[in-house]
């Protein structure tokens, strides 16, 4: 399958490096000194987040589908999701494509259902990344926060962020009481796992069409035959 590159920072070069694995070609590379779109079978966007609507416009426009992995960019979410219905195009967007984090907002959903008639408890979210990453806080820690929500936690949860050396990214909930303390951290080593999961929800794309968020089809992708 051809694979199309949209952005050629570190994880569009490990993206690349990684791509074979998954049965993908990549045919070309969508940065800002080459703005001609390749022709493929699906393209993998990880570039600013200010270039995602511009970009979701002309792959719509062409009919490729495009898996974003960007993020920091959800306030045009409504405009993005327009263009794709529009076109009926295909695109498949997420805060995080790691299974681990995927697992990881489960189990602080699950935790904030537990505690959220517990008055005695206050909760907190705290997320670190390496000092190039421009948006704070991620979009990771702003899904988990709307996972917590989700699942009956209507009081404050209290978010900090911070950006230092090389940190992949690390994010920690925790739930507080003059009891006890649980605590709950989701761990990166590398980006490896940000990429692998791209690329299974690339192939998961190739051929589809409508508007899709990871941590809602995850699930399907990774039990998935292609992927």
């Amino acid at each position: 399958m051809k694979l199309g590159l949209v952005g050629y920072g570190r994880m569009g070069k490990l993206v690349e490096e990684l791509a074979p694995g998954h049965g993908f070609e990549v045919v070309g590379r969508l940065t800002s000194r080459d703005h001609e779109i390749p022709p493929c079978d699906v393209a993998i966007d990880f570039s600013t987040a200010a270039a995602v609507p511009e970009t979701v416009e002309r792959f719509a426009a062409r009919g490729i589908p495009l898996v974003v992995g960007t993020t920091g960019w959800l306030a045009e979410l409504p405009r993005v999701r327009e263009t794709v219905e529009k076109n009926d195009a295909g695109l498949l967007h997420g805060a995080n494509f790691s299974v681990g984090v995927q697992v990881f907002y489960k189990l602080a959903g699950a935790a904030a259902a537990l505690l959220s008639g517990e008055q005695d408890y206050e909760a907190w979210l705290y997320e670190i990344h390496h000092s190039k990453k421009k948006d704070a806080p991620s979009g990771t820690a702003l899904q988990i926060r709307k996972v917590m929500e989700e699942e009956g936690w209507e009081r404050r949860i209290d978010v900090a962020s911070s950006r230092a050396g090389a940190i992949p990214g690390t994010h920690q909930v925790g739930f507080d009481s003059e009891a006890d303390t649980i605590t709950l951290q989701h761990t990166a080593r590398s980006r490896a796992g940000f990429a692998h999961g791209a690329l299974r929800a690339a192939r998961w794309m190739v051929g589809r069409r409508g508007f899709h968020e990871f941590s809602q089809v995850w699930e399907e992708i990774v039990r998935s035959p292609r992927s």
